[in-house]
């Protein structure tokens, strides 16, 4: 599990990007990239990080599922993914 200041940062940042997200829009359309460049870091969607909803791990996410491979592999080989399952040929 990831720790509690991991999610309370990628929440701040969400809050951020929700925040400045019709004044880049505005900026993008003008061509303003001075001014993208004034705003807050956070302001950036790429600045974000996809978790696992079940385990916080942020690296082999499966955006389809919102889990990590770990936990894709294991719920899928206990049945709880409908339509899922272990290849074998």
């Amino acid at each position: 599990m990831s720790s509690k200041s991991t999610y309370t940062r990628n929440a701040r940042v969400q809050k951020t990007i929700d925040k400045y997200a019709e004044i880049r829009k505005k900026m993008k359309e003008e061509g303003d990239y001075v001014g993208l460049t004034r705003l807050p870091r956070d302001a950036s969607p790429t600045r974000q990080v996809n978790m696992c909803a079940l385990t916080g791990r942020t690296k082999g996410y499966y955006r389809k599922f919102k889990i990590s491979r770990n936990m894709l592999r294991k719920l899928a080989l206990e049945g709880k993914i409908p339509g899922m399952r272990k290849a074998s040929w």
